[in-house]
């Protein structure tokens, strides 16, 4: 597992740190900062302006991103190198696996307070957050970006990114085997279960669902799908004695709603987080600060 850590030089104690699925650039052969688009890393210094460390997490470290690695990386370890079982993990869950990992390593760190710890991520990585938030309960907060079908967008509703998409040969991986079956003799209509119990299975912790605006970012996120999903597992937050989004009307572009324990911004960019990392990380204050 590659990981990068950093850590606010001028703190005496133990500090909360977000875990990054991403790409530690700065140690690609002949990398050239000056190459960046402006802005590219500014959320490093947001977490650290917050008195918050970072880790980047490199997912492809310990499982590659596509179907020929199924029977390398972890997947491979577990299987013993043979093909995978219908119910076996994906991709997807390998990452979050990782993550999981890195948790058990950052525990051990004196300058990290181990009960403190988010997960972030955009997009497939988005998806993987949002994994490691439902299946591992030490993570303290989740930033959930873009991540679309597959992801915090409702399967059901059919629009945008289909299940077909996920279940194509650039994407199958990502699932289980059992999961591809609905995009083939069944369909979404036959699906069992929804985004909404994906992001459930975070309650009572914290999520933020993050998204860009449909003209820049495009609708195959499915904001709306999303924003629908986050109403949908409000019902399990309230049981567990927190706030849901609190309303029901999908807000506009630009007006986060952060005053449950579910969050969703929609911001007017595309495809990344970098205009929500402020309103993310004034929303984790309620819960890493205290």
């Amino acid at each position: 597992i590659e990981l990068t850590l950093v850590t606010p030089k001028d703190r005496k104690s133990p500090v909360p740190v977000i875990i990054h699925f991403g790409y530690d650039f700065s140690k690609f052969p002949n990398f050239d900062s000056t190459k960046l688009p402006p802005d590219f890393d500014k959320w490093k210094s947001e977490i650290l302006s917050h008195g918050y460390g970072y880790a980047i997490l490199i997912p492809t470290s310990f499982q590659d991103d596509n179907g020929a690695g199924l029977t390398k990386g972890i997947i491979g370890l577990v299987n013993k190198g043979q093909p995978r079982k219908l119910d076996d993990w994906g991709t997807l869950r390998a990452w979050a696996w990782g993550a999981s990992k890195t948790l058990d390593y950052l525990k051990t760190d004196k300058n990290v307070d181990g009960n403190k710890v988010g997960i972030e991520g955009l997009s497939r990585y988005g998806k993987a957050a949002l994994v490691t938030m439902a299946y591992d309960q030490r993570f303290a907060v989740g930033f959930i970006g873009s991540s679309g079908e597959g992801g915090a967008s409702l399967l059901r509703r059919n629009f945008g990114e289909l299940i077909e998409n996920v279940a194509s040969s650039g994407e199958y991986h990502w699932m289980a085997g059992n999961f591809l079956k609905y995009a083939g003799t069944l369909t979404t209509k036959d699906l069992p279960i929804d985004a909404h119990e994906l992001i459930a299975m975070c309650a009572p912790r914290p999520v933020f669902i993050s998204c860009g605006s449909p003209e820049v970012e495009g609708n195959w996120v499915d904001a709306k799908g999303q924003f629908m999903a986050a109403v949908g597992a409000g019902p399990v937050y309230k049981l567990l004695g927190k706030k849901d989004l609190g309303t029901n009307e999908m807000p506009p572009i630009g007006t986060p709603l952060v005053y449950g324990d579910i969050a969703f911004s929609q911001h007017s960019g595309g495809h990344t987080n970098a205009p929500n990392w402020q309103t993310f990380l004034k929303f984790a204050d309620k819960y890493l600060s205290k």
